[in-house]
């Protein structure tokens, strides 16, 4: 076989991988990093404390909490709201439970994942183990939003999520990787292996969307603490695979029937993956978020009541009718996930406090009744943009034949319509009231001058 490669050309070829060429710019970013792009992760760090404040009292976050310290305790690491320590992967994981555990955490809508859930509570605990500057940690925090964002990307995160893999979990290992390797100072090399190191710790499903539970709460915890073992793994010289999230069986093949791995390395250096970030302002799943705004929108200017409702049509994603038609009542999880739900509580409650959202209120037979009235419909025009862009039309017709209509295509939040800096700091306030110390916006703030454990100190139990 005259035209067959040699060991040595094969090898040659895997080093010129699109993994290998992903960890080479990453690898060089210590240092050169935009003060716009360590700004934006500053507000992605104060948005993710205040999911972590909030988060953390849930009842499953509290296990991971008793977990992480039962197997990992005594370390160096903030758990956030407590006094005892543990350690890095273990605190990750704790923390990263209680940052995904209310549906209050960022999101990369593109990507389908939620970069800070991961890479904020992986970089917090090896920045915290090491006495990291804080400058070293917000450039951790942009390195792990790129990598993950851009595995999410180059797996083809819509067949990815539609065959039943959670974006977040799988995607995320490879972000909290990045952010580790970072603040370990590891060559792109050794990134590489740790990139192929973490393609063997992907993991996680979109069950609870079907049957429930509590695993999707620690999807996030579980890809930081994996990401972190494979950034230290990596250090110590132990190798992963060279094309981990490229190759023949890598990542991006693997997961999907339509893998994007070009989108891995495509315009590295000039499209930034923490400029596309999207700071929810509702405890729910982003993807529902359009039509939440759309319903209150119309709610608030025409004082609709929830008696003059006669039905609810809402014009949404493939992703939506498939994923998130459920009964909301069911459970907190569900009621977080249900696009009927989110639009009946967007008419009789208030789907910006997460108390909607407790059990206590989804038990409101009012919402079960105006729930029932919400019909999901499959529109080509929002799938044409999903999920770069989301977007609902919402139909309300009302008991006496009039039918009011409202649409929003990139919903408030998101990068088409951001918070501002304000806004963020205000929602960080309102989760972590009486929690954290209301301190930390503009102590994350002052980073890049000051060591990291400024913040740390504040994150634990007072």
């Amino acid at each position: 076989m005259a035209d067959a490669l040699s060991a040595s050309e094969t090898l040659e070829a895997v080093d010129r991988s699109l993994s290998a060429e992903l960890a080479g710019f990453l690898s060089g970013l210590s240092g050169r990093v935009a003060p716009a792009h360590l700004a934006a992760a500053g507000n992605c760090v104060i948005d993710t404390l205040g999911a972590i404040a909030y988060g953390c009292a849930q009842p499953w976050s509290m296990a991971a909490a008793r977990h992480a310290l039962a197997t990992g305790g005594g370390g160096a690491c903030t758990v956030v709201g407590l006094a005892d320590r543990a350690s890095p992967a273990m605190a990750a994981f704790a923390n990263g439970t209680a940052a995904h555990a209310f549906e209050l955490d960022d999101v990369h809508e593109e990507a389908v994942n939620h970069p800070g859930a991961v890479v904020v509570p992986a970089a917090l605990a090896v920045a915290e183990e090491l006495d990291a500057s804080g400058l070293a940690f917000l450039e951790a925090v942009v390195v792990g939003y790129e990598a993950m964002a851009r595995a999410g990307l180059g797996v083809g995160p819509v067949s990815h999520m539609l065959a039943g893999f959670h974006p977040t979990s799988m995607s995320g290992v490879f972000g909290a990787a990045a952010a580790a390797a970072h603040l370990r100072g590891l060559d792109a090399d050794r990134l590489n292996h740790a990139f192929g190191i973490a393609a063997s710790l992907a993991s996680g499903t979109m069950e609870f969307a079907a049957s429930g539970g509590m695993a999707k709460r620690i999807h996030a915890g579980r890809a930081a603490e994996g990401g972190i073992m494979a950034a230290s793994l990596a250090a110590d010289g132990f190798e992963g695979a060279r094309d981990g999230l490229a190759g023949r069986h890598g990542f991006c093949r693997v997961f999907t029937d339509d893998p994007r791995p070009e989108l891995l390395v495509e315009g590295l250096g000039e499209r930034w993956m923490i400029d596309e970030i999207t700071v929810k302002p509702y405890a729910s799943c982003s993807d529902v978020h359009p039509m939440v705004q759309a319903t209150s929108e119309l709610v608030a200017e025409r004082d609709i009541r929830a008696r003059q409702i006669e039905r609810i049509a809402v014009h949404t994603t493939t992703k939506v009718v498939e994923l998130n038609d459920m009964d909301g009542t069911a459970s907190v999880m569900a009621a977080q996930y249900s696009a009927p739900f989110n639009v009946a509580a967007a008419v009789l409650a208030d789907p910006s406090d997460p108390a909607t959202f407790s059990p206590e209120r989804i038990a409101d037979p009012a919402l079960a009744a105006l729930q029932a009235r919400v019909t999901l419909v499959l529109d080509p025009a929002f799938d044409a943009t999903y999920a770069w862009k989301q977007g609902a039309r919402v139909e309300i017709t009302t008991t006496d034949g009039r039918v009011l209509e409202r649409t929003v295509h990139g919903q408030r939040g998101s990068m088409h319509d951001p918070l501002s800096d304000a806004e963020i700091e205000r929602k960080f306030h309102t989760l972590a009231e009486g929690r954290l110390d209301p301190r930390v916006p503009e102590v994350v703030r002052s980073l890049p001058d000051r060591p990291v454990r400024a913040l740390t100190r504040l994150l634990r139990s007072r």
